[in-house]
């Protein structure tokens, strides 16, 4: 079923898009850190769209880079410890899609979080407490999805109207069981690009920069 009985969708902006949050890649889409509200928020079954912000570039300001369908729910250290998904832990000595692994927190022994070498450490790999505490503080949870559309840097147009949400900070919560719009979307979405479902249909808007890093709180890049 496309579209549960109990399915809502969570609508935010993609302020930043460089393959970590979301990450697409390695066959699942995955929403590990960033948007502790939609991470603590979302179930199995609910959608997720991000729509591009303003800094990414006039040509998708508002367009959609993500639609995705979340499949499962788990804590960071379930994430870490799962098989599945050791291809997304961070290397920041690899390829790009490995730089840009989003698998960084487990637990240590004394039961302190540990944030591995990655897109959201310092320049020199040290840990970032103030993105660790925006990723970890207020949500341990991890979504992931089997089935999703990633349009990255060719981001489509959607209603956005329709569904009366406004870009801005945050995000819109929308129960689908009372919102034709909210459906329709997903819908059309769906029927339009079906035959590209799960797969990276072009690079993360800022996939050439995946060497950098970024600071959540004062939304700092680093080279």
């Amino acid at each position: 079923m496309l579209i549960g009985p109990n399915a809502k969708l969570f609508v935010y902006v993609i302020a930043r898009d460089f393959g970590f949050a979301p990450n697409p890649f390695f066959g699942s889409c995955t929403l590990a850190t960033c948007k502790p509200g939609i991470r603590k928020g979302a179930n199995a079954g609910d959608w997720i769209l991000g729509v591009a912000g303003r800094k990414l570039g006039k040509s998708i300001h508002r367009k959609c880079i993500l639609l995705m369908k979340v499949s499962e729910k788990m804590s960071f250290e379930s994430y870490w410890n799962d098989p599945r998904y050791t291809i997304k832990k961070a290397c920041r000595n690899g390829s790009q899609l490995k730089m840009l692994g989003d698998n960084i927190y487990h637990i240590d022994a004394d039961g302190e979080w540990i944030q591995e070498d990655s897109h959201h450490s310092n320049p020199d790999g040290t840990t970032n407490l103030v993105n660790l505490d925006r990723d970890t503080g207020k949500c341990d949870q991890v979504l992931i999805s089997d089935y999703f559309f990633y349009f990255g840097e060719q981001a489509i147009a959607v209603d956005l109207q329709a569904i009366n949400y406004t870009p801005g900070v945050g995000f819109k919560r929308i129960v689908l069981n009372s919102s034709p719009a909210g459906k329709a979307l997903i819908e059309n979405v769906h029927a339009q690009n079906k035959n590209n479902l799960n797969c990276v249909i072009s690079d993360p808007c800022q996939f050439l920069d995946s060497h950098q890093r970024v600071d959540q709180g004062t939304g700092k890049i680093f080279k």
